[in-house]
């Protein structure tokens, strides 16, 4: 079975400590890492592990959960995705640190087309938006926002995946 590895990332100007602070504030009231004008994340209760959740029709459960530094949700649904989504901190020293969305998914049958397609263009699009979240929430601005080509605002218009 194929694995599907896709990461994003971003140096932001701040100690890994704040940043993980970012990371902690997912799903709930004060959400400051995912993107608003995206379907919002939500948890069944605060973020621990063993919570379930999930984004649009994107369905999983917090499997492991280091506070201020690493979260991994693995997927429960749709059918036809396995596999797992993070974000995790790294320090690079006292000021700098990286902020990271890891996915590895292993689509079987049909859903590799529908990974290729429609899962693939949408999931890029909406981290770069959350990285673009990050920055603001950290330095008021983004330097270089991320955008949404035509063919992820047809999908999103196709699918229905638009902020509620």
């Amino acid at each position: 079975m194929i694995a599907v590895l896709n990461v994003h990332e971003r140096t932001l100007p701040a100690p890994p400590e704040t940043v993980g602070a970012l990371i902690d504030s997912l799903g709930g009231e004060d959400d400051r890492l995912w993107p608003p004008d995206w379907p919002p994340m939500r948890l069944e209760r605060p973020l621990s592990v063993g919570v379930s959740g999930g984004h649009g029709p994107v369905r999983y459960v917090v499997s492991h959960y280091v506070p201020g530094r690493w979260v991994r949700f693995r997927f429960t649904g749709p059918r036809g995705f396995e596999g797992f989504h993070e974000f995790s901190v790294e320090g690079l020293d006292e000021r700098l640190s990286v902020l990271r969305n890891t996915l590895v998914v292993r689509p079987r049958g049909v859903r590799w087309l529908a990974w290729a397609l429609i899962v693939r263009p949408l999931h890029d699009a909406a981290f770069r938006h959350s990285l673009d979240c990050a920055e603001r929430a950290l330095t008021g601005r983004v330097a270089r926002p991320a955008g949404c080509g035509w063919y992820v605002r047809l999908l999103r218009a196709a699918t229905g995946l638009l902020a509620v």
